[in-house]
């Protein structure tokens, strides 16, 4: 296979074991070839106009420039590359943001080598792709709106309220007894249900719709 028949793959995401996963999975396919690992949303945009990749896996919940503001970056600047989202999280308002910001598929983190190469030859060819997941929470937050954090845990209402006075993550665990990497779970969830991209808008929103104890 020429180097030109190959479907030119950048990834991004802020946890660099799950970026080596995906660098070893691709290495089974002979018509994809990694030309881009970026871990923030800042380095993808630069990496996308360096590299000139075909397609683009996006993680959702990233520090500073989350998922929705990269793709739609990348869509502006490279309007060739399409975006698949590729994440943990599937809440509607996710998905549709993701959509919304020109992502051409929504995956879920977890599924088979096989799924992903498929998903990515399909991006290439502009056709979508969504896990059945993330249909699923479009049709129900389509058909019932849910105010923002209806669907936290007693936990994650617990770790938000900590989060909303400004402890840190090491001051959290300590009060609430649990380790570290726990914690910092907990606040990823947070984010994600309530759709934003770093603790202190999920603060503001909190406040904003009474989510927490004053």
């Amino acid at each position: 296979m020429g180097e030109s028949d190959q479907i030119r793959v950048m990834t991004v995401d802020d946890h660099e074991i799950l970026t080596g996963g995906i660098r070893f999975l691709l290495r089974a396919f002979d018509d994809i070839e990694l030309v881009g690992v970026a871990h923030s949303g800042k380095d993808a945009l630069r990496l996308c106009a360096e590299t000139h990749p075909d397609v683009v896996l996006m993680d959702m919940i990233m520090p500073e420039m989350d998922g929705v503001q990269t793709t739609k970056a990348i869509r502006e600047q490279c309007p060739d590359v399409q975006v698949l989202a590729l994440s943990s999280f599937h809440n509607g308002e996710l998905v549709r943001g993701a959509m919304q910001a020109g992502a051409v598929g929504y995956l879920l983190k977890g599924l088979s080598m096989d799924e992903l190469a498929e998903a990515i030859r399909a991006a290439k060819a502009g056709r979508h792709t969504l896990a059945q997941e993330a249909v699923q929470a479009l049709v129900e937050s389509a058909g019932s709106p849910r105010k923002p954090g209806d669907d936290l845990s007693d936990r994650e209402r617990e770790v938000l309220a900590l989060l909303v006075s400004g402890k840190s993550n090491a001051e959290i665990a300590e009060q609430l007894v649990v380790s570290l990497p726990t914690v910092k779970s907990h606040v990823s969830h947070v984010l994600s249900k309530l759709g934003v991209a770093n603790r202190a808008a999920a603060a503001s929103l909190a406040i904003k719709h009474n989510l927490v104890p004053h």
